[in-house]
């Protein structure tokens, strides 16, 4: 439930209208359809031999960390603008959005307000995102057809001060930080807390919640593994950091060059001294294994010194390509993290040849949405 239309100026022919759009958070509706996510995802994995299914729940409201509005211009006034669920190409207008969280909504309308009342602000504002922290930071980036000049800057730094928010300025070839281009999230993982900073426009977990359920339920199937961790699509470190202090050694992989950057930094920021990153992609890296390609960024490790005796991917919604699932069940303990059950369960058809399903998990990450994500911890048989 997110607006990304970063091509075109939102025009009176995109059916826009400032008629709301209703939503029920009550707790009872959220249920309801949490019931319901359950006993579909029970049905899909019916036709293997798993424990019964373990549900974490989200909260009904204010769960999202971060959101993203079209612009809507009309007169002299601009609006928040979202596409309505089902119709791609009708959008509505909207002044609060109860599942972002509550720091996105507290300045929602402060910063409207400020962007309406000048004219500098508003004029080719196409899109607005934040990206908050469960500490009460939030990052705004303000996204133009139009070049972003010194007076620009001017007056965004004053309205990042009034604020107490970070701001960027993005447009064609343009990019702006004026402070800085991340928040600082903090998530408490079995009584430890683990710092990550959140960087603007890369991948982070959007439910502060679920993620932190995801990271103690991981985390605690895998403290008795023992050896060492291979982790393919690490990102910025999210399941790195906590996961690290179950095993000797940990090497996680990520393809995207700014995550492996922040994952650093992240590895850093918390003291963690057993993680090494590589940026490769989960295919490079199962080539690299082999020893079918050698990588320059591979150069100072010593593939063969790791103990390897568990493996977590947390792959995109594709699933697992064929020669990452053929590197993956040669391990005693696999821990797949899925944003997608039907890639999930098509996967899971080739593992259990040589893996029995310890435990499933169902997390819901997007609350009244089609979307479900699962976990699910396997051992050799």
């Amino acid at each position: 439930m997110t607006a990304n239309d970063s091509t075109q100026h939102a025009q009176a022919t995109d059916q826009t209208t400032a008629e709301p759009v209703a939503f029920d958070y009550a707790n009872a509706s959220y249920n309801a359809q949490l019931e319901q996510k359950k006993t579909t995802t029970t049905q899909q994995f019916a036709d293997f031999d798993a424990p019964e299914l373990v549900v974490f729940e989200s909260p009904a409201k204010h769960y999202r960390m971060r959101a993203e509005f079209k612009i809507w211009h009309q007169g002299d006034r601009c609006d928040y603008a979202m596409f309505k669920p089902g119709t791609p190409k009708q959008t509505y207008t909207l002044e609060q959005f109860p599942a972002a969280s509550a720091t996105i909504n507290q300045l929602m309308p402060v910063l409207l307000a400020k962007i309406n009342a000048n004219e500098l602000l508003k004029r080719k504002l196409f899109q607005c995102e934040f990206l908050s922290s469960t500490k009460g930071e939030c990052l705004i980036t303000l996204i133009y057809h139009k070049p972003l000049s010194d007076e620009w800057q001017t007056l965004a730094e004053t309205i990042a001060s009034q604020l107490g928010c970070h701001i960027i300025g993005r447009a064609r070839k343009q990019k702006r930080v004026l402070s800085r281009n991340w928040v600082l999230e903090e998530l408490t993982i079995n009584k430890q807390v683990y710092a990550y900073e959140h960087v603007e426009a890369s991948f982070t977990q959007p439910n502060a919640k679920i993620c932190t359920d995801m990271l103690t339920w991981s985390q605690a199937y895998t403290q008795h593994n023992g050896g060492d961790l291979l982790e393919l699509y690490c990102g910025n470190g999210n399941f790195t950091l906590p996961l690290a202090k179950n095993f000797d050694r940990v090497l996680a992989t990520e393809i995207s060059k700014s995550s492996v950057d922040s994952a650093k930094r992240n590895m850093a920021r918390n003291a963690i001294t057993n993680i090494e990153f590589a940026r490769l992609s989960s295919e490079e890296f199962t080539q690299a294994l082999e020893g079918l390609r050698e990588f320059r960024r591979l150069k100072h490790l010593a593939l063969e010194s790791y103990n390897f005796s568990t493996v977590l991917v947390d792959p995109p919604r594709a699933g697992l390509d064929e020669g990452t699932l053929d590197l993956i069940n040669r391990f005693e303990h696999i821990v797949y993290v899925s944003c997608n059950p039907d890639t999930l369960h098509r996967d899971l058809l080739v593992l259990r040849n040589t893996h029995t399903i310890e435990q499933f998990a169902l997390f819901d990450q997007f609350p009244f949405t089609h979307h479900r994500e699962c976990g699910v911890i396997l051992k050799r048989q």
